[in-house]
């Protein structure tokens, strides 16, 4: 698509963060291209937010909010993507060659998320979304959810050839809870209809924990990447294993049965651990450890591992109990809904 326009508007936009409920693993490369993935996540109401405004002619000015960091460069349609704020730029060098003809844009480029990068909730995909989407609004470009979440991958994976999977810009485009199923370069979204009883019993279950430690997940991703490519045997198994859970705990969560969920998901953790050594730790053991004596009938860490948010599954009455152990640690818990709806933008 080609085109030349200039921002004249303000546009805002927001995309809400994922919690990986299982299949976690299966799409990344190469596994998903050989054996196909699939995975079970569901956003909440945790946002990565994008503010798009006109700029003096021939300047780019490119903030991070919750980070500090803020970039002035001249506007090019070939802007560097080396240097700070790296997933800004790649998104604006994207947008101006592809949609706007290579006519440099004049933009003011403003983000916040409500959680710090490495939190394991997709928060640096979920960012690239927001800033699509915000483009998308004031370009006025006819992008659906597909072409979104795509272009979004696109930036991340193959300009920035960031390291990681692809369910986290499904997740954050499309919102609500999904089942998604990879297969090469084919993704294949299906929104789960649950019934909002049940919706509401997830919720009074759920747990949001964050370790006090953010992480790196590219080391994780590449060296579970490198056993399959070396045909390691236990991890393509644990692989196959968590791709099977994630298809038991869909069917499980559409009956209702949350006991059942929380069931398989305190397996599919074990089976998680097993894919690589860096993906728990003792740190991670021990608040495991902790909620599950409190009454917790399941837990895991979100993302690919290695600190960031735990997510836990537990009986609603006993949740308060959970809550008081976890307070007991050097993390801390995060108060948080589901949601139904994926990015969003408007004008202001």
């Amino acid at each position: 698509m080609k085109r030349t326009a200039d921002i004249n508007c303000t546009a805002r936009a927001r995309a809400p963060l994922r919690l990986g409920l299982g299949g976690g693993g299966t799409d990344v490369s190469p596994y998903c291209d050989r054996y196909g993935g699939s995975v079970l996540n569901a956003t909440v109401t945790l946002f990565a937010y994008a503010t798009l405004e006109p700029a003096p002619p021939g300047r780019v000015t490119l903030r991070s909010v919750d980070t500090g960091e803020c970039v002035e460069l001249a506007a090019d349609p070939e802007l560097p993507l080396d240097g700070r704020l790296p997933l800004h730029r790649g998104v604006y060098r994207r947008i101006v060659n592809q949609f706007n003809g290579g006519k440099p844009l004049s933009i003011r480029l403003t983000t916040s998320c409500d959680v710090p990068a490495g939190s394991g909730l997709g928060s640096s995909s979920t960012l690239v979304v927001a800033m699509v989407e915000a483009f998308k609004e004031a370009l006025m470009l006819p992008l659906g959810e597909y072409e979104v979440a795509h272009l979004a991958y696109t930036i991340e994976r193959e300009d920035l050839a960031i390291r990681g999977g692809r369910q986290d810009q499904y997740a954050a485009t499309f919102g609500g809870i999904n089942f998604i199923e990879f297969a090469g370069d084919r993704v294949i979204v299906n929104p789960l209809r649950i019934r909002n009883s049940v919706l509401a019993e997830l919720e009074a279950s759920l747990l949001l924990y964050f370790t006090g430690a953010s992480r790196e997940s590219s080391a994780i991703i590449e060296e579970q990447s490198h056993f399959v490519r070396d045909n390691r045997q236990q991890s393509i198994d644990a692989l196959h294993a968590l791709k099977a859970d994630a298809v038991e705990m869909k069917e499980r969560l559409l009956r209702g049965d949350i006991t059942g969920l929380a069931t398989v998901l305190h397996r599919s953790w074990k089976v998680k651990k097993s894919v690589s050594g860096r993906i728990s730790n003792a740190s991670i053991d021990g608040i495991h450890a902790a909620a599950m004596e409190a009454g917790a009938l399941a837990g895991k860490v979100s993302g690919a591992g290695g600190g960031g948010f735990m997510m836990f599954l537990s009986e609603p009455t006993r949740r308060f109990e959970v809550m008081a152990q976890l307070s007991a640690q050097a993390g801390h818990w995060v108060p948080c809904h589901l949601t139904k709806g994926g990015a969003m933008s408007w004008r202001v």
